[in-house]
């Protein structure tokens, strides 16, 4: 009765002095795996689904995945890809999100959302009050089919 609990006491004190695994030791370690892929001709572009594996980190910066996907992907210009719509697994180490990668910097600017652009840097922001813009708008419809429609 006494010979197999010693032996898994000795088991147990074995494993307890094992050193800790690359992937846990190496606090900046993430895994990138992507799902659903396409090549999309029309659009210019490769879209995915990316889920970053990051245990022990609460996120990954996008610069830091881009940096990832653009060696992946053999992408030459890191401003062909975007990187949105990212959620959090609950209690952490994983998050999804979405990947463009487009095959050059004029098919980006062709097809991306603005917004998408100002945040990557490509594009400025409009500065105007939504308020004088919905208030141009309103004028423009006032006065159009009349002599001061360019003007609005």
């Amino acid at each position: 009765h006494d010979e197999p609990s010693r032996h898994l006491r000795h088991r147990a004190a074995a494993l307890s002095h094992r050193p800790p695994s690359p992937a846990m030791s190496d606090k900046n370690a993430c895994t990138i795996r992507t799902r659903k892929f396409i090549v999309n001709k029309l659009l210019q572009r490769k879209q995915f689904i990316i889920d970053v594996i990051h245990p022990g980190r609460s996120g990954v910066p996008k610069d830091e995945l881009k940096k990832k996907l653009a060696k992946a992907y053999r992408v030459k210009d890191e401003n062909c890809i975007f990187l949105f719509g990212f959620k959090y697994a609950f209690g952490g180490g994983k998050s999804t999100g979405f990947c463009l990668i487009y095959d050059n910097v004029t098919a980006a600017k062709k097809y991306e959302p603005k917004y998408r652009l100002v945040r990557q840097g490509m594009a400025e922001a409009v500065d105007t009050s939504a308020k004088s813009r919905k208030e141009k708008k309103n004028k423009a419809k006032r006065l159009r089919g009349t002599k001061k429609w360019g003007d609005a």
